[in-house]
């Protein structure tokens, strides 16, 4: 069993890192309709540059540890959640090009920018409707999907795509707060405090409706003493929202997006804690979904070296290139 938690807590922190890695660069791609100009939409873009397409490397590590180590939960989730990823995929797709090609393209730049608004903003949304069904449960039946091929095209997932958006829409807002300066950052302080605002409203409304949507979860979360494991969680929400409407009043650079990956870590958080033990809610534990025991022993071995190489790689190319993005720069 300790192998096995061993691997979850692998899994969980790397999609913990894709989720603030990859999603402030695709919530600068959701936040990009406000900044109709074309040099600060350069600057916005040459922010995330040198690092966006590392940052998607914890999406792979991710899926990989879940083939190594659950393999039962990767068959089902991926037959359940089929339609969704596919459609993740290809935004993440038109993202990745529009992202290469939109620095070279002079008649169709509108056109590129449009397809890096689209991908961005439909990759965050079906990732969010995955988070939700998985989330809300997936039908099991003798260890195999039980579902049609709809099934997760329910109000709750939608909601949570949609949630999911303003996360990622406020850590982009804030990590350009850190490579900007001037009206541009100004304007991006300004734009901090409402998506504060609405990312709190989807996290009151998500915390609520979980309960309510299933009798089942709610006599988890009554009858288990799961609430009170979960009570400290929104008073340390409200008191990071505090400072972070203080950081953005004070104008500060860095503060902000520390504060924004805050809130992201307590509804991760909580999210971990009110599914445990389950690999798939509330269908399938770890125990019952994990590998045999010498499987993930012989994979733990390679996810031991090779994680630290990921993280001091990806580490060295913040490094590389900190520092504020200048006016008139070019990625290419």
């Amino acid at each position: 069993m300790n192998v096995t938690f061993a691997w979850a807590a692998i899994i969980a922190f790397g999609l913990f890192m894709y989720v603030l890695l990859d999603g402030f660069d695709l919530g600068i791609g959701l936040i990009f309709p406000f900044f109709p100009d074309d040099e600060e939409r350069d600057m916005m873009m040459h922010a995330i540059a040198p690092v966006w397409d590392g940052n998607e490397t914890w999406l792979v590590l991710g899926g990989a540890a879940l083939f190594a180590a659950f393999p039962l939960v990767y068959s089902i989730a991926l037959s359940a959640l089929y339609l969704p990823i596919i459609f993740m995929l290809i935004c993440l797709i038109f993202r990745g090009v529009s992202f290469e090609i939109r620095g070279k393209a002079d008649r169709t730049k509108n056109l590129w920018n449009l397809a890096f608004i689209a991908g961005s903003a439909g990759a965050s949304f079906f990732q969010g409707i995955i988070l939700g069904t998985y989330l809300h449960g997936i039908p099991v039946t003798n260890n195999t999907f039980a579902g049609d091929a709809f099934f997760w095209f329910e109000p709750f997932s939608l909601f949570c795509g949609l949630g999911l958006m303003a996360t990622y829409a406020l850590l982009g807002a804030c990590w350009l707060v850190i490579k900007t300066e001037g009206d541009l950052q100004r304007r991006l302080h300004l734009l901090v405090r409402p998506l504060t605002v609405v990312l709190l409203i989807f996290m009151i409304a998500v915390s609520v409706w979980t309960p309510l949507s299933d009798p089942q979860i709610a006599k988890r979360w009554f009858d288990s003493g799961l609430l009170s494991r979960l009570a400290p969680v929104p008073f340390l929400v409200a008191i990071v929202a505090w400072f972070m409407f203080s950081a953005v009043r004070a104008r500060r650079h860095i503060v902000p997006f520390l504060l924004a990956l805050a809130l992201v870590f307590l509804g991760y958080t909580g999210l971990l804690v009110s599914i445990w033990p389950y690999a798939i809610p509330y269908s399938l534990s770890l125990a019952d979904a994990a590998a045999p025991r010498s499987s993930q022993i012989f994979t733990l071995v390679g996810a031991v070296v090779i994680l630290p190489i990921i993280i001091a790689y990806t580490t060295a190319g913040y490094w590389v290139f900190r520092g504020k993005v200048a006016r008139g720069a070019d990625y290419h």
